[in-house]
């Protein structure tokens, strides 16, 4: 064997053994890569968390330092509750077989995280009354914060007392997610208010007319 045939086939020895190491190394830098989007989203998620967590404190804050009187924080609770009862009686509408096992709009909220049967129908309803889900998060707070000793007061007594909610709201709510969650609860009752009010007027004369006895 002469030295050139030496020579080449030591050359072919030490490319082979760069070409090993260029793969391993290739292989390492996927690796890292993997590492690293992994690590990207973790720390993507884990910034959302604390997003959320931040605004969530923030609503709590907004909700438990608001300076209404009794009548007026009944009168916003009174909202409140009937979009939450209204909200979970259109979920069961569209879910009758689920009647049972969603007797509270709260048994909703917990399971549609993992069933997707209700989840559509869940998001489906909001984007029929044009709410999302910041709104209901904001309802939720509220509702729980006052909750306790609070009073419902119908339509009528309300209108009494306020003859301009949304202007109450947008000029005493600073919390901009609170204010949004609140008028737009103002507007999903008072629309179904304002639906139901032709029907009223069709009913026949004498159902409007108490009966008077001899």
């Amino acid at each position: 064997m002469n030295n050139e045939t030496t020579t080449l086939i030591s050359l072919k020895e030490a490319m082979k053994r760069v070409d090993h190491k260029l793969q391993a190394l290739e292989a390492h830098f996927k690796e890292l890569d993997f590492i690293k989007d992994n690590l990207t989203q973790k720390f993507e998620d884990h910034s959302k968390t604390l997003a959320n967590q931040g605004a969530q404190d923030e609503l709590w804050k907004a909700v438990l330092s608001l300076k209404f009187t009794s009548m007026e924080l009944n009168i916003l609770y009174s909202y409140v509750i009937e979009v939450l009862v209204h909200l979970h009686t259109c979920v069961l509408e569209k879910l009758p077989d689920l009647v049972r096992s969603l007797p509270t709009l709260a048994s909703i909220l917990r399971r549609k995280v993992k069933n997707k049967r209700i989840r559509v129908v869940w998001e489906s309803v909001l984007e029929e009354h044009g709410l999302q889900e910041g709104d209901i998060t904001a309802l939720c707070i509220f509702f729980v914060a006052h909750g306790n000793k609070a009073e419902h007061y119908i339509a009528k007594v309300r209108q009494m007392y306020i003859r301009d909610i949304n202007f109450m709201i947008s000029n005493m709510v600073k919390n901009q997610a609170l204010q949004d969650g609140l008028l737009k609860a103002v507007q999903v009752i008072e629309k179904g208010k304002a639906e139901m009010a032709p029907q009223e007027k069709k009913s026949p004369l004498k159902e409007l007319i108490p009966s008077v006895k001899s």
